[in-house]
């Protein structure tokens, strides 16, 4: 492991899926157990506008028939069920289980839920530093910090930004989160020199952590956030 400064903050990306399904509340508490510092997850809003968290847009009913989140009532949703017997939690439920054990980073999937969102968070408030939000859409992006100026913000790339602040200044967000595949050592000066942070996903094994943490990234968003946690926390030979 890497030793010469502060390791990147271990985030775990939907839980920890290998013992409850991802995006549920006994895979975030799992993560949480294991030495998670910061929960990752997905949203999306009901027909009533109560937030789920879910990765997909669709949802299997109580009766096995695909359904759009979206279009469906919230009642309905709760009738859901996961892999053994889980609910797809209300967000409002996954705050309160999480409190102010670790940071909680929201992806919010659909354009058009930020006022649901900023309902829940108001709902939770334990202080805006444990909480941030991040997506693929920077529209989205900037309308929350439009709705909350002092919410952490981020946003999703995949392929690598000709010019990394930019992009964040047009959101006006924090952090960048980027692929694991699409980050190197000019990325990481990039990212600092306009005070931002640098958040990886999804970095799975021991030579990405070495090879990040080197690097000097900000986080590590990791399906494997038990094996990340004990890779930090493993004595320095």
């Amino acid at each position: 492991m890497y030793s010469n400064r502060p390791l990147p903050e271990a985030i775990s990306h939907r839980g920890l899926r290998s013992t409850a399904p991802e995006n549920s509340i006994p895979a975030f508490v799992a993560a949480l157990d294991a030495g998670a510092e910061g929960i990752e997850l997905d949203v999306h809003a009901s027909g009533d506008g109560v937030v789920f968290v879910h990765h997909d847009p669709l949802f299997l009913d109580e009766s096995g028939q695909s359904r759009a989140l979206a279009s469906s009532d919230s009642r309905e949703i709760d009738k859901a069920r996961l892999e053994g017997d889980v609910v797809i939690p209300r967000l409002d439920a996954v705050l309160e289980a999480i409190g102010t054990r670790a940071r909680v980073y929201i992806e919010i999937k659909p354009r058009g839920i930020e006022n649901d969102v900023v309902r829940c968070l108001r709902r939770h408030f334990v202080g805006y530093d444990k909480y941030a939000v991040h997506s693929f859409d920077h529209r989205v992006v900037k309308r929350m910090l439009e709705l909350i100026p002092t919410v952490r913000t981020g946003i999703l790339q995949v392929a690598y930004p000709i010019d990394s602040c930019a992009a964040m200044r047009a959101a006006g967000a924090s952090d960048l989160w980027q692929h694991s595949d699409f980050v190197d050592e000019r990325l990481v000066a990039d990212v600092k020199s306009c005070n931002g942070r640098l958040i990886v996903w999804t970095a799975n094994d021991e030579a990405q952590w070495n090879r990040l943490a080197d690097l000097g990234v900000d986080g590590i968003c990791t399906d494997r956030v038990d094996g990340y946690a004990a890779w930090c926390n493993a004595p320095v030979a």
